[in-house]
Parts: C-alpha cells; structure tokens; sequence
C-alpha cells in the first residue's frame, strides 16, 4: 500500500458530506456578514454547495480524494472556480471535521431516541397483550419467584428508558460549536462563531481551542450510550434464545426470525436472537477502540484522530439495526402461557412467602427463613426425591411451626401471591397497573 492510500479516510468519512456541505454553508454565511468575503462570493459558494449536495441526493458520488473535506472543497472549487478557495477562510480541517463529527451525532441519536421509543412501544404493547401470563422468576437461573410476564418484559423497557438518558447526555456534550477555533489556536479574522453556532443548531461555542480539535468525549460517550443499548438488547436475545428452547417452550419466535438446519430437518434456531448477543460486541469493540486511541495523544489535532470514525459509525448503525430487529422480534413474539404457569408449580417458587407469612406473625425474618429452608431440604431428600410445598398438610406445617394456620391456603395460589406483591415497582397487580401507567406517560412526552 501506498502512503497516499493508507492515509486517505475517503472510503469511510464520505458519508460526513452532507455535514460538511452544512457546515461549510454556515461558515460562507457568516464569512460574509462579518465581511470578510463578499455576499455575492457567499452566495456562490452556497449554491455551489448546494448543487453539490443535490447530486449526493439523487445518488451521484462525488470523485475520492484524500478525505471528504478536501473532496467537498475540490468538487466546489470544480463546479464555481477560484471563489471555491475563499471557503476555508479562517477555518482549518481539524474544527470542520469535528464540528461535521457533532452534527453526525446529533442526528444519529435522535434516530436511535426515536429507535428506543418504538422498542419500549413494542415491549408494552407485549405486556398488555399477555396480563395474566404468569412465569417463574429467577435468580441465577435458578426458580426464585412467581412473577407476571409483563413484570418480566418491561424490565427492557426500563432498561431502554436509561440509555435514552444516557444518548441524551451525550448530545449534551456534542452540542457545542467547534467550528472557528481553526487549527489549534483561533484565528485573527473579526469572525463571530455564535451565528455560526445559531445557523448550525448548537446552543453554544466551545471555549478552548486547543481542547476543541482534540476533542472527542462526545464521540466516546455516544459510543458507550450505543454499547449499552447492545448489551441491554443481548440480555433480550440471550433470554429469548433459553425461553424458546425445548427445555423450556416459553415463548416461540416467528418464522422470519429463526433458521432452519443445514443437517436437521426438525430445527428451527433463533439465529436473530443470537445475533443481537453478537452484535453487542461490535460497539463493545469500538468503545474500547476509542479509548485506546485517545489515551495517549498529546494536545492538541493528531492524524490519529482520523481512526475515531469507523468505531462511531459502526456504534450507531449496529444500536439501530438491533433495536429495528428486536422490535420486530417482539411484534411477532408468541407467548407460551400455559408452559410458562406449568413452569411455575416446580422449583418451590412459594417459598419465600411462606417465610413472610411466618414474618408476618411475628417469627423474626431468620427464623422463619430456617424453618422454610427445613421444609424445602426434606422435600428434596425425601424418598420420591421431590414434592412441592403446597403439597403439605395443615398438621405437617405446624409440625415446622406452630404459627401455621388454616389461613395459609392463601400462600399456595401461584396466582394470588404475584397479585399481592404491590409495593412499589413489584410484580403485584396494582403495582404493574401502575408500573404500565408510567411508561406510557413516559412515552407521550
């Protein structure tokens, strides 16, 4: 490989075009308010950009030059002539490239905000469709508790509901002008970067030069925000890959979802379901890449700076794509609900409310905690190596403790210990009632 191609960012930043036509556009406009060019050299440089970006709409690709910046500007220089050099005035390539690299980010995280809302539309769309499926909860993969289904699905919601914060800190810092802090240390044109920042959208200018063109936390964080997004969606796909098993038959996923075997006739494998497992690890890939080349730069631009593109595009295509897919999942999601009761009625799932209800006459919590533990252990070594606790007699009960009463039926409906657990944020029905009330309120802002 020659120097000049392994230098050139061409074949990646090329899609910066339409962020580098609109900056370019601001700074003509302002060039020539503050009269530093003539309003009718703005005038022609604007057009010129905008012929240019017409053509990039209808598909025509501008001729490869060693970046997009120096492609834009000999396209122009092409199209109007020698006034096409009077654009880059009192700018550099270090503050257009970032400032083109916020603009790309603003716009790549509202598409992922608007994403994530589809997401959470789908999630409770699932969650209302199903409101007395009832599963087993779990803890180390292991039966913990009986919970509802929608209880279960809206924990993505929430999930989500915390990367549209993180996405929007990350604008919060991308929503500042570089543009006019030149190469490293301004510029002595009478420039005024406020209308630049006013023509571009920002709600301020940066402060220091030196820090602005060597700047890139916004592109970190946004890259992190689009990791997060990927690891919340894995934990999805990991556990819809276990509960559309065999072993477990919970839910089934559609068929454009699944694959079929190259050797057995009879499979069906949740490949998409996989595949957002997989597709975490590229964002997590680029934030460590990232990282690693901001780590050891010294201030201010370094040519290193190039390589900060491919990790922050590939972050924000793969957060979309997998946030389009798992809504499509979950769209065509069939739920198993009889399986998933039926799961309920092993793994002794009731037996931390029969310590509450032990708690709850008076036993302090450890004891009665001990005396459940006695009760589930003998189960499990007893001769038919099994057996469940509601399978009990009254007499057997009072035999652990005898603060067992006849009340205690009411613990021994998976049902109605689900329902009653409404505190706060809980799986109880009033507790999930209000639960569902909040995320759509959420939702319509």
């Amino acid at each position: 490989m020659n120097p000049e191609e392994f230098i050139s960012s061409f074949s990646f930043d090329k899609r910066l075009a339409p962020y580098d036509i609109r900056g370019s556009i601001a700074h003509a406009t302002m060039l020539a308010r503050k009269r530093i060019i003539s309003p009718a050299e703005s005038k022609r440089i604007i057009r010129g950009l905008l012929s240019i970006q017409k053509d990039i709409e209808r598909g025509k690709a501008i001729p490869p030059a060693e970046d997009i910046h120096y492609a834009v500007e000999r396209e122009l220089i092409r199209r109007i002539g020698k006034t096409a050099k009077k654009m880059h005035t009192a700018r550099s390539r270090n503050d257009q490239v970032v400032t083109d690299l916020k603009l790309f980010v603003r716009d790549a995280g509202g598409h992922i905000l608007e994403a994530i809302r589809a997401f959470q539309e789908a999630v409770l769309m699932r969650a209302e469709a199903h409101p007395r499926a009832i599963l087993p909860g779990f803890t180390h993969l292991q039966h913990g508790q009986p919970v509802f289904f929608a209880h279960h699905i809206l924990a993505y919601a929430w999930m989500l509901e915390r990367d549209k914060g993180r996405v929007r800190d990350a604008l919060k810092r991308a929503d500042e002008c570089p543009l006019g802090v030149c190469a490293l240390a301004g510029t002595t044109f009478p420039i005024d970067r406020s209308l630049t920042a006013r023509l571009l959208g920002f709600s301020r200018v940066s402060e220091n030069s030196i820090d602005t063109v060597s700047d890139r936390d916004f592109a970190a964080e946004f890259i992190f925000a689009c990791a997060m997004i990927g690891v919340h969606l894995s934990r999805l796909g990991e556990e819809l890959v276990i509960w559309s098993s065999t072993e477990f038959g919970f839910v089934s996923l559609s068929d454009p979802f699944t694959s079929g075997s190259s050797i057995m006739p009879q499979k069906r494998n949740p490949d998409t379901a996989e595949l957002l497992r997989g597709k975490s690890a590229r964002a997590i890939g680029g934030l460590a890449q990232i990282l690693s080349l901001l780590k050891g730069q010294p201030l201010s631009y370094n040519r290193d700076l190039q390589e900060d593109k491919p990790p922050l595009f590939d972050a924000a295509d793969t957060a979309l794509a997998s946030l389009d897919l798992a809504r499509q999942i979950l769209d065509g999601l069939r739920v198993n609900e009889k399986t998933m009761e039926a799961s309920c009625h092993g793994g002794y799932l009731l037996a931390t409310e029969l310590a509450d209800y032990l708690a709850r006459k008076g036993l302090p919590f450890r004891e009665a905690h001990g005396i459940v533990s006695d009760m589930v252990r003998e189960l499990r070594e007893g001769p038919e190596g099994g057996g469940n606790l509601e399978d009990y007699t009254l007499e057997e009960l009072k035999s652990f403790s005898p603060l067992f009463g006849p009340d205690v039926a009411r613990v021994f409906s998976i049902r109605r210990v689900a329902e009653d657990r409404n505190s706060y944020g809980g799986t109880g029905k009033k507790a999930l009632a209000r639960q569902i009330r909040k995320l759509k309120t959420l939702l319509k802002r």
